[in-house]
């Protein structure tokens, strides 16, 4: 399909795709016939796997079983739409006009009701990649950020020019996860990192300090990529 697509233009980008089902067999299924299809697509059984590989390298386009265990795929729409550009298909296997429509509602561009015929998945991300102008020119490609702590670790530089001062404990939490940069940190011990009592501190505050971090840097020009992952910690890719 890709192939097909390919022809028809000068340059063509095949879209990075995740997959997000704890279906051993259906996941198995999809992936394979989708990369045999021309597409770039890795699966994964749970949300935590897939805001790892997503926190590392974001996708252009993820799709997502509604009825997953833990995290469901609604939560995980809602989770990624309000920040991210990316395709979202949302896959189902209850036929309920209510399922789909909470789909929709929580993000997703389209619904899919199992079974699935891997031909219909692969042409609804080919009509979604379209409609996100992946593939119709090359984007002129940014520079990726170099993101480090300097001057002793209270400056969070990008390496595009962009600074920021960092308060003690914003110092303390990015220096704790930048020591473990591609691995998530617990909260307790990025807690533990600010000099608090894990006991005693009321882990809404660590959010709270993660929200003004992230505000502080988008005034200054910085999309900090620190990610959250639900129910464990945070992330700060390599």
């Amino acid at each position: 399909m890709f192939e097909k697509e390919a022809e028809r233009s000068d340059v063509t980008i095949t879209p990075l795709v995740y997959l997000v089902d704890d279906d051993d067999d259906f996941r198995e299924e999809m992936v394979t016939g989708l990369s045999r299809l021309g597409l770039n697509v890795h699966g994964f059984h749970n949300a935590e796997a897939l805001y790892r590989a997503y926190a590392a390298k974001p996708s252009q386009i993820v799709i997502l079983d509604i009825g997953l265990e833990g995290e469901d795929g609604l939560s995980i729409a809602a989770h990624l739409r309000p920040s991210q550009s990316v395709g979202i298909i949302m896959a189902t296997g209850r036929g309920a006009i209510e399922d789909r429509v909470a789909g929709l509602q929580n993000g997703a561009d389209v619904c899919l009701i199992k079974p699935i015929d891997v031909r219909e998945l692969a042409a609804s991300i080919a009509a979604l990649n379209n409609r996100l102008n992946y593939h119709h020119r090359t984007p002129a490609l940014p520079r990726s950020p170099q993101w480090a702590l300097v001057e002793g670790g209270w400056i969070l530089t990008d390496g595009m020019g962009h600074r920021l001062r960092l308060t003690v404990s914003e110092q303390r939490l990015l220096g704790r996860l930048f020591r473990e940069r591609g691995n998530t940190v617990e909260r307790s011990a990025l807690i533990e990192a600010m000099g608090a009592d894990i006991y005693d501190f009321d882990y809404a505050n660590l959010d709270t300090i993660v929200s003004r971090l992230r505000q502080r840097a988008k005034k200054a020009n910085m999309d900090l990529p620190l990610h959250a992952i639900r129910g464990h910690g945070f992330v700060f890719p390599d």
